[in-house]
């Protein structure tokens, strides 16, 4: 069985979709969730589908050693970052190259960096005055949204859209794509 562990900072919707996705799953499972956050709602979304969660002080994270631990305990094949607000760390990096994946709200590499998420994206994809949006998840390596593409999907920027309506059809284009990624790369 492979073994998942997701990232994530915020209320979590992208790790509920992967877990919903992969429940039943034989072949895959979504061992832990970890966190920077304690009072991310990821925690709560995690609930119903008896997935652990656990919280790390940013000290902790930003050592990176002790993350590096507990995923080799848990025996993750896969970590998938899913709305996490930090750098990950060259230990980890190391320790996990070419098995960590993120997903980032843009076609890449436009739009992508530092202080590249969230409203952040969706506002210079707006300002830019692109004809289209999307979604890319990519392998993470030390440069911030400079890994290898794995996949990308697009959408339509309207022209009256503003940043949450196209914010909308990009957390649909996630769900949608992020799961279903996911397993293929853990079942090739």
């Amino acid at each position: 069985m492979k073994r998942i562990a997701i990232f994530a900072s915020g209320s979590g919707t992208n790790a509920e979709a992967i877990a919903r996705h992969l429940a039943g799953n034989k072949e895959i499972e979504v061992a832990c969730v970890l966190s920077n956050r304690a009072n991310a709602g990821v925690h709560q979304r995690m609930q119903p589908f008896n997935i652990p969660t656990h919280t790390f002080p940013k000290e902790v994270w930003s050592e990176a050693h002790p993350i590096v631990e507990v995923l080799q305990k848990e025996q993750i094949d896969l970590v998938v970052l899913a709305g996490f607000m930090r750098k990950i760390e060259t230990p980890l990096t190391t320790a996990f190259a070419g098995r960590i994946i993120n997903i980032h709200p843009s076609l890449l590499p436009r739009h992508g960096g530092p202080g590249m998420y969230g409203h952040h994206v969706h506002e210079a994809v707006l300002a830019a005055g692109d004809s289209e949006s999307g979604i890319t998840i990519h392998y993470v390596d030390e440069q911030i949204d400079g890994g290898e593409i794995i996949f990308q999907a697009r959408c339509e920027v309207r022209p009256d859209d503003t940043p949450d309506t196209l914010a909308n059809r990009i957390h649909v284009l996630e769900h949608r794509h992020f799961p279903q990624v996911i397993e293929e790369l853990l079942t090739r």
